[in-house]
Protein backbone atom coordinates (compact mmCIF):
# COMPACT_ATOMS: atom_id res chain seq x y z
CA UNK A 1 0.00 0.00 0.00
CA UNK A 2 1.37 3.54 -0.98
CA UNK A 3 2.19 5.97 1.95
CA UNK A 4 1.79 10.26 1.37
CA UNK A 5 3.95 11.74 3.02
CA UNK A 6 4.88 15.62 3.06
CA UNK A 7 7.99 17.13 1.64
CA UNK A 8 9.58 19.84 3.60
CA UNK A 9 11.45 22.46 1.15
CA UNK A 10 14.70 23.49 3.03
CA UNK A 11 15.06 25.82 0.21
CA UNK A 12 12.17 27.97 0.46
CA UNK A 13 11.29 28.46 4.13
CA UNK A 14 12.83 29.00 7.82
CA UNK A 15 13.59 26.00 10.43
CA UNK A 16 10.69 27.49 12.55
CA UNK A 17 8.38 27.76 9.27
CA UNK A 18 9.48 23.54 8.64
CA UNK A 19 9.01 22.87 11.99
CA UNK A 20 5.10 24.25 11.87
CA UNK A 21 4.46 22.37 8.64
CA UNK A 22 5.68 19.11 10.00
CA UNK A 23 3.16 19.08 12.87
CA UNK A 24 0.22 20.28 10.69
CA UNK A 25 1.24 17.57 7.87
CA UNK A 26 1.03 15.24 11.12
CA UNK A 27 -2.22 16.18 11.69
CA UNK A 28 -3.41 15.89 8.60
CA UNK A 29 -2.91 12.81 8.31
CA UNK A 30 0.64 12.57 6.23
CA UNK A 31 2.61 9.76 7.55
CA UNK A 32 6.42 10.41 6.89
CA UNK A 33 8.27 13.29 6.35
CA UNK A 34 10.81 14.18 4.07
CA UNK A 35 13.00 16.90 3.80
CA UNK A 36 15.69 18.49 1.14
CA UNK A 37 19.62 18.93 1.89
CA UNK A 38 20.84 22.21 -0.09
CA UNK A 39 23.55 24.74 0.75
CA UNK A 40 21.67 26.84 -1.59
CA UNK A 41 18.12 27.69 -2.60
CA UNK A 42 17.42 27.43 -6.50
CA UNK A 43 17.21 31.04 -6.82
CA UNK A 44 17.01 34.18 -4.43
CA UNK A 45 13.04 34.03 -4.34
CA UNK A 46 12.96 31.27 -2.64
CA UNK A 47 15.04 32.97 0.26
CA UNK A 48 16.36 29.89 2.48
CA UNK A 49 18.70 27.30 3.09
CA UNK A 50 19.07 25.98 6.45
CA UNK A 51 21.31 23.40 8.07
CA UNK A 52 19.19 19.76 7.31
CA UNK A 53 20.85 17.98 10.45
CA UNK A 54 20.00 20.85 12.78
CA UNK A 55 16.45 20.87 11.41
CA UNK A 56 15.64 17.10 11.72
CA UNK A 57 17.00 17.53 15.02
CA UNK A 58 14.46 20.03 15.83
CA UNK A 59 11.87 18.02 14.07
CA UNK A 60 13.01 14.92 16.33
CA UNK A 61 11.07 16.93 19.39
CA UNK A 62 7.69 17.72 18.13
CA UNK A 63 6.42 14.85 15.96
CA UNK A 64 6.61 10.82 15.80
CA UNK A 65 6.65 10.47 11.89
CA UNK A 66 9.53 9.12 10.19
CA UNK A 67 11.93 11.52 8.31
CA UNK A 68 13.62 11.18 4.72
CA UNK A 69 16.40 12.74 3.46
CA UNK A 70 15.48 13.67 -0.06
CA UNK A 71 18.68 13.57 -1.00
CA UNK A 72 22.10 14.13 0.59
CA UNK A 73 24.75 14.68 -1.36
CA UNK A 74 27.81 12.72 1.18
CA UNK A 75 30.63 12.90 -1.50
CA UNK A 76 31.71 16.58 -1.81
CA UNK A 77 30.29 19.23 0.39
CA UNK A 78 30.49 16.35 3.24
CA UNK A 79 32.68 13.47 3.84
CA UNK A 80 30.77 10.37 4.05
CA UNK A 81 32.37 9.57 7.26
CA UNK A 82 30.79 13.06 8.01
CA UNK A 83 27.47 12.14 6.63
CA UNK A 84 27.43 8.67 8.74
CA UNK A 85 27.66 10.00 12.51
CA UNK A 86 24.89 12.79 10.98
CA UNK A 87 23.07 10.42 9.89
CA UNK A 88 23.58 7.92 12.63
CA UNK A 89 22.71 10.85 14.89
CA UNK A 90 19.27 11.22 13.42
CA UNK A 91 18.39 8.27 13.43
CA UNK A 92 18.90 7.63 16.94
CA UNK A 93 16.39 10.98 17.74
CA UNK A 94 13.89 9.42 15.48
CA UNK A 95 13.84 6.43 17.09
CA UNK A 96 14.60 4.09 14.37
CA UNK A 97 12.97 6.66 12.20
CA UNK A 98 14.87 8.24 9.88
CA UNK A 99 15.89 7.23 5.94
CA UNK A 100 18.51 8.60 4.04
CA UNK A 101 18.51 9.27 1.18
CA UNK A 102 21.58 9.61 -1.46
CA UNK A 103 22.16 11.51 -4.30
CA UNK A 104 24.83 12.31 -7.14
CA UNK A 105 24.34 16.14 -5.53
CA UNK A 106 24.31 19.41 -7.92
CA UNK A 107 27.25 22.20 -8.27
CA UNK A 108 24.69 24.41 -6.69
CA UNK A 109 25.09 22.91 -3.23
CA UNK A 110 28.58 20.85 -3.75
CA UNK A 111 31.11 23.49 -4.87
CA UNK A 112 31.31 25.84 -2.51
CA UNK A 113 34.41 24.78 -0.95
CA UNK A 114 36.09 25.11 -4.40
CA UNK A 115 36.61 21.10 -5.62
CA UNK A 116 36.09 20.04 -9.09
CA UNK A 117 32.54 19.40 -9.80
CA UNK A 118 33.48 15.34 -11.51
CA UNK A 119 31.24 14.63 -14.13
CA UNK A 120 28.51 11.89 -14.15
CA UNK A 121 30.37 8.84 -14.11
CA UNK A 122 32.80 10.10 -11.80
CA UNK A 123 30.15 11.26 -9.17
CA UNK A 124 28.18 7.86 -9.53
CA UNK A 125 30.87 5.78 -8.65
CA UNK A 126 31.86 8.68 -5.21
CA UNK A 127 28.56 8.11 -4.46
CA UNK A 128 28.83 3.93 -4.37
CA UNK A 129 31.94 4.08 -2.65
CA UNK A 130 30.76 6.43 0.11
CA UNK A 131 27.53 4.42 0.83
CA UNK A 132 29.73 1.65 1.62
CA UNK A 133 31.97 3.75 3.81
CA UNK A 134 28.55 4.76 5.61
CA UNK A 135 27.16 0.99 6.00
CA UNK A 136 30.55 0.20 7.47
CA UNK A 137 30.55 2.75 10.00
CA UNK A 138 26.56 2.42 10.70
CA UNK A 139 27.79 -0.90 12.44
CA UNK A 140 29.35 1.09 15.30
CA UNK A 141 32.50 -1.26 14.70
CA UNK A 142 35.93 0.62 14.05
CA UNK A 143 36.77 1.41 10.02
CA UNK A 144 39.34 2.25 8.36
CA UNK A 145 38.99 2.47 4.57
CA UNK A 146 41.46 3.38 1.18
CA UNK A 147 38.78 3.77 -1.92
CA UNK A 148 39.67 5.09 -5.33
CA UNK A 149 37.83 8.19 -3.42
CA UNK A 150 37.73 8.29 0.35
CA UNK A 151 40.20 7.62 3.15
CA UNK A 152 38.95 6.76 7.00
CA UNK A 153 41.21 5.91 9.00
CA UNK A 154 40.64 4.81 12.97
CA UNK A 155 36.63 6.19 12.43
CA UNK A 156 33.70 4.24 15.05
CA UNK A 157 30.53 6.09 15.64
CA UNK A 158 30.31 5.71 19.56
CA UNK A 159 26.61 6.68 18.65
CA UNK A 160 25.33 4.26 15.91
CA UNK A 161 21.92 4.46 14.23
CA UNK A 162 18.90 2.69 16.29
CA UNK A 163 19.01 -0.17 14.11
CA UNK A 164 20.73 -3.13 12.90
CA UNK A 165 20.51 -1.44 9.34
CA UNK A 166 19.97 1.87 8.77
CA UNK A 167 18.41 2.31 5.13
CA UNK A 168 19.69 4.29 2.06
CA UNK A 169 17.64 5.27 -0.68
CA UNK A 170 19.69 6.29 -3.57
CA UNK A 171 18.10 8.65 -6.58
CA UNK A 172 17.76 8.08 -9.85
CA UNK A 173 16.45 9.47 -12.95
CA UNK A 174 17.20 7.70 -15.73
CA UNK A 175 17.55 3.90 -16.75
CA UNK A 176 20.95 2.95 -16.68
CA UNK A 177 21.41 5.08 -13.23
CA UNK A 178 18.30 2.90 -11.74
CA UNK A 179 19.72 -0.58 -12.62
CA UNK A 180 22.68 0.50 -11.03
CA UNK A 181 20.80 1.88 -7.94
CA UNK A 182 19.42 -1.53 -7.72
CA UNK A 183 22.52 -3.42 -7.47
CA UNK A 184 23.42 -1.48 -3.86
CA UNK A 185 20.45 0.73 -2.71
CA UNK A 186 17.89 0.14 -0.37
CA UNK A 187 15.20 1.55 -1.94
CA UNK A 188 14.99 4.00 -5.24
CA UNK A 189 14.29 7.77 -5.08
CA UNK A 190 12.75 9.09 -8.29
CA UNK A 191 10.54 12.06 -9.02
CA UNK A 192 8.61 11.40 -11.58
CA UNK A 193 5.93 8.61 -11.61
CA UNK A 194 7.70 6.56 -14.62
CA UNK A 195 6.62 3.31 -14.75
CA UNK A 196 9.57 2.34 -17.39
CA UNK A 197 11.86 3.47 -14.82
CA UNK A 198 10.21 1.38 -11.97
CA UNK A 199 10.14 -2.10 -14.21
CA UNK A 200 13.69 -1.12 -15.11
CA UNK A 201 14.91 -0.91 -11.53
CA UNK A 202 13.09 -3.95 -10.25
CA UNK A 203 13.64 -6.35 -13.05
CA UNK A 204 17.72 -5.27 -12.07
CA UNK A 205 17.03 -7.07 -8.72
CA UNK A 206 15.65 -3.98 -6.65
CA UNK A 207 13.32 -5.15 -3.81
CA UNK A 208 13.11 -1.90 -1.65
CA UNK A 209 10.77 0.92 -1.79
CA UNK A 210 10.30 3.27 -4.42
CA UNK A 211 9.76 6.84 -3.46
CA UNK A 212 8.69 9.90 -5.66
CA UNK A 213 7.43 13.28 -4.65
CA UNK A 214 5.85 16.36 -6.52
CA UNK A 215 4.98 19.80 -6.06
CA UNK A 216 1.89 21.39 -6.06
CA UNK A 217 0.24 25.06 -5.55
CA UNK A 218 -3.18 24.81 -3.56
CA UNK A 219 -4.98 28.22 -3.82
CA UNK A 220 -8.50 28.86 -4.17
CA UNK A 221 -7.05 31.08 -7.34
CA UNK A 222 -5.71 29.14 -9.32
CA UNK A 223 -4.21 31.74 -11.23
CA UNK A 224 -2.21 33.60 -8.10
CA UNK A 225 -0.98 29.96 -7.21
CA UNK A 226 0.49 29.52 -11.05
CA UNK A 227 2.23 32.80 -10.43
CA UNK A 228 3.46 31.98 -7.25
CA UNK A 229 4.93 28.30 -9.10
CA UNK A 230 6.62 30.79 -11.49
CA UNK A 231 8.38 32.89 -9.13
CA UNK A 232 9.31 30.30 -6.69
CA UNK A 233 9.94 27.18 -8.33
CA UNK A 234 10.72 28.00 -12.09
CA UNK A 235 13.50 25.35 -11.79
CA UNK A 236 11.10 22.78 -11.82
CA UNK A 237 11.05 22.85 -15.34
CA UNK A 238 14.33 23.01 -16.60
CA UNK A 239 15.69 20.43 -18.61
CA UNK A 240 18.16 17.35 -18.90
CA UNK A 241 21.50 17.84 -16.80
CA UNK A 242 20.91 22.04 -16.19
CA UNK A 243 19.90 21.40 -12.39
CA UNK A 244 23.33 19.42 -11.75
CA UNK A 245 25.66 21.42 -13.38
CA UNK A 246 24.77 25.39 -13.23
CA UNK A 247 26.11 26.70 -9.91
CA UNK A 248 24.97 29.36 -8.06
CA UNK A 249 21.16 30.92 -8.01
CA UNK A 250 22.16 33.61 -10.78
CA UNK A 251 23.00 31.17 -12.81
CA UNK A 252 19.28 29.27 -12.15
CA UNK A 253 17.82 32.79 -12.75
CA UNK A 254 19.16 33.39 -15.83
CA UNK A 255 18.09 30.19 -16.67
CA UNK A 256 14.40 29.69 -15.55
CA UNK A 257 13.93 33.00 -17.90
CA UNK A 258 12.50 30.73 -20.69
CA UNK A 259 10.04 29.19 -18.46
CA UNK A 260 6.92 31.11 -18.59
CA UNK A 261 3.22 31.23 -16.88
CA UNK A 262 2.24 28.86 -19.04
CA UNK A 263 4.12 25.90 -18.97
CA UNK A 264 3.96 26.22 -15.41
CA UNK A 265 0.37 26.11 -15.67
CA UNK A 266 0.31 22.88 -17.58
CA UNK A 267 3.17 20.89 -16.00
CA UNK A 268 2.44 21.83 -12.11
CA UNK A 269 -0.83 21.21 -10.43
CA UNK A 270 -2.03 24.72 -9.10
CA UNK A 271 -5.42 25.47 -7.62
CA UNK A 272 -7.62 23.66 -5.53
CA UNK A 273 -9.35 21.00 -7.83
CA UNK A 274 -9.25 18.10 -5.96
CA UNK A 275 -9.45 16.01 -9.51
CA UNK A 276 -6.44 17.56 -9.97
CA UNK A 277 -4.58 16.69 -6.55
CA UNK A 278 -6.16 13.34 -6.50
CA UNK A 279 -4.90 12.49 -9.99
CA UNK A 280 -1.63 13.17 -9.53
CA UNK A 281 -1.07 11.13 -6.64
CA UNK A 282 -3.03 8.28 -8.22
CA UNK A 283 -0.70 7.99 -11.00
CA UNK A 284 2.77 7.44 -8.77
CA UNK A 285 0.56 4.30 -7.03
CA UNK A 286 -0.52 3.18 -10.74
CA UNK A 287 3.54 3.39 -11.47
CA UNK A 288 4.46 1.07 -8.35
CA UNK A 289 5.32 3.69 -5.93
CA UNK A 290 5.63 2.74 -2.17
CA UNK A 291 6.14 6.36 -0.86
CA UNK A 292 4.90 9.50 -2.20
CA UNK A 293 6.24 13.20 -0.91
CA UNK A 294 3.85 16.37 -1.89
CA UNK A 295 5.22 19.98 -0.82
CA UNK A 296 3.17 22.86 -0.61
CA UNK A 297 4.60 25.32 -2.89
CA UNK A 298 4.11 29.35 -1.31
CA UNK A 299 2.79 30.88 1.98
CA UNK A 300 -0.84 29.23 2.22
CA UNK A 301 0.58 26.24 4.12
CA UNK A 302 -3.02 25.70 6.32
CA UNK A 303 -5.03 25.85 3.74
CA UNK A 304 -2.98 23.18 1.65
CA UNK A 305 -3.00 21.10 4.60
CA UNK A 306 -7.04 21.31 5.71
CA UNK A 307 -7.62 20.68 1.68
CA UNK A 308 -5.58 17.36 2.08
CA UNK A 309 -7.15 16.55 4.82
CA UNK A 310 -10.49 16.65 3.89
CA UNK A 311 -10.53 15.90 0.39
CA UNK A 312 -7.15 14.45 -0.79
CA UNK A 313 -6.22 11.74 1.32
CA UNK A 314 -8.90 10.31 2.18
CA UNK A 315 -9.70 9.52 -1.36
CA UNK A 316 -6.35 7.91 -1.60
CA UNK A 317 -4.46 6.23 1.44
Amino acid sequence: MTEFGYFLSCEEFTPAQLVEQARLAERAGFTRLAISDHYHPWNDAQGNSPFVWGVIGALSQVVRLPVTTLVTCPTVRLHPAVTAQAAATADVQLAGGFRLGVGTGEALNEHVLGDRWPPFAVRADMLEEAVEVMRKLFTGDLVSHRGTHYTVENARLYTPPKGARLPVYVSAFGPRAAERAAEFADGLVTMSPDTELVGRYRAAGGTGPVIGGAKVCWSEDRERAVKTVHRLWPSELLPGELPQVLPTPRHFEQATELVTEEMVARSVVCGDDPQAHADQLRAYVGAGFDEVYVGQIGQEQEGFFDFYREQILPQVA
